[in-house]
């Protein structure tokens, strides 16, 4: 029998150590929220492969539409001879995602490559160059999502320089003192001391931080950049990479603030498991490029698109929306008791149920315990229970459970957690 050990070793010897992982388990098979490694170890997966799986891992619909789409075609590439399901979930997508503006939707394969191809668009819609992001985001890998990108470790590190034209404004995070007036008067001082406004092409936000702690946009903000951009003619680029399809509680975090962005770029759980990742956004916008300035090899490949069909379907079919936000106070509600018990414990948040607790050294000067976390993460695991961390100091624990888990599973889970809690405090 293959084991972990074994596997690891191999690992080092066959994949750089830039390509990391965050727990020693390899996983040989996986159902709804459970997957057991080639040891046969089963763990609860609270992190649905960073917030990929809200359908659970291979959903039966899911996994019947790409076996039925197998046998038809698995790939011709969208840009030399297209195929319906392309077609079917642009359509579904626009229809979908918020505003009463006509949408317009291009597929590509990843989060990184939706950003990418959404500045594409806004410069090339508006003439202009500079773009303007927050402080805690995270936008991908590639080098423009990394000028975007607001943490330094371990995305940045030793990567630079970094594309230009790309500035940066404080996320609100009320829990560290960052206000709305704060955000957007550096906003305001960017355009004075940096960029005029005449030059900026877009301004991208995501309407919940996902790497940066899970920290829920105001939906003051979200009106107030609304306005911002609307004002200097400016794209407003809302990324709903990881709190799209259902996770906070609504179709889209945007549906919270009651904004229509113009650009929205979307991945993780559309695919349900499979690569998938798409703009979406105001068909006048989309239009903008000539034919063949955007696109890609495999995207919107015919067995992503199948899947996303699904995806669309499960969350409908099975009133995820709905049980998100019963999955959400769930996990606050009973996060919320560990508190009392635990003084490492500084702020339960989120929204819907992407939900995150920060952990502190001290709940006066809310010191990160960066430490504490890694070490949770992993006793964690060795109990049988994967977690994942985030934030901008690297002290959050964020809950991604799949949105179909069963509520045994998921107490299950949250027993594990205050047990290697308790061991590591």
């Amino acid at each position: 029998m293959t084991s972990n050990s074994d596997l690891h070793t191999r690992r080092a010897a066959a994949v750089p150590r830039g390509w990391g992982s965050v727990l020693p388990v390899y996983i040989d098979r996986a159902d709804n929220a459970e997957v057991w490694d080639v040891e046969g170890h089963r763990y609860i997966d609270f992190g649905s492969g960073i917030a990929v799986t809200n359908t659970g891992h291979l959903h039966p619909k899911v996994k019947a539409a790409v076996l039925a789409q197998l046998d038809h075609v698995s790939h011709t590439c969208f840009m030399v001879t297209p195929y319906e399901p392309a077609v079917a979930l642009a359509e579904r997508l626009n229809a979908l995602v918020p505003g009463p503006t006509p949408k317009k939707t291009m597929f590509v394969n990843s989060g990184a490559e939706a950003v990418e191809n959404a500045i594409k668009i806004a410069r090339y819609h508006t003439g202009r160059s500079g773009v303007i992001a927050f402080s805690g985001g995270f936008h991908g890998r590639t080098m423009f999502t990394l000028a975007l990108t607001g943490k330094v470790a371990p995305y940045k590190l030793g990567f630079g320089p970094f594309p230009g034209d790309v500035y940066h404004a404080p996320y609100p995070h009320p829990y560290r003192g960052v206000s709305v007036d704060d955000s957007v008067a550096a906003i305001e001082h960017i355009f004075k001391e940096d960029i005029e406004a005449e030059r900026v092409a877009a301004v991208i936000i995501e309407p919940v931080l996902g790497e940066g702690g899970f920290v829920p946009a105001p939906p003051e903000l979200l009106h107030r950049l609304r306005r911002l951009c609307d004002d200097n003619g400016i794209v407003f680029i809302v990324d709903e990479i990881q709190t799209g399809f259902a996770r906070t509680g609504r179709l889209f975090a945007l549906e919270h603030a009651g904004v229509e962005a113009d650009l929205v770029p979307l991945a993780k759980s559309l695919g349900g498991g499979f690569p998938l990742a798409a703009v979406t956004g105001k068909a006048d916008i989309m239009d903008a490029p000539h034919p063949g300035g955007i696109g890609g090899t495999f995207g919107g490949s015919p067995i992503g698109c199948a899947a996303g069909l699904a995806v669309l379907d499960v969350i409908e079919e099975e009133g995820l929306v709905a049980r998100a936000g019963w999955l959400g106070e769930l996990l606050t509600t009973e996060l919320a008791g560990l508190a009392e018990r635990f003084p490492v414990i500084g702020e339960i948040r989120g929204l819907g149920a992407m939900v995150a607790m920060e952990l502190v050294t001290d709940r006066h000067t809310k010191e990160p315990a960066a430490d504490l976390t890694k070490a949770l993460v992993q006793q964690a695991c060795r109990n049988g229970l994967l977690l994942l961390s985030c934030g901008v100091h690297g002290n959050v624990i964020r809950f991604l459970a799949p949105l179909i888990a069963a509520e045994d599973i998921v107490r299950e889970g949250l027993v594990i957690v205050e047990k290697s809690l308790a061991e590591v405090s």
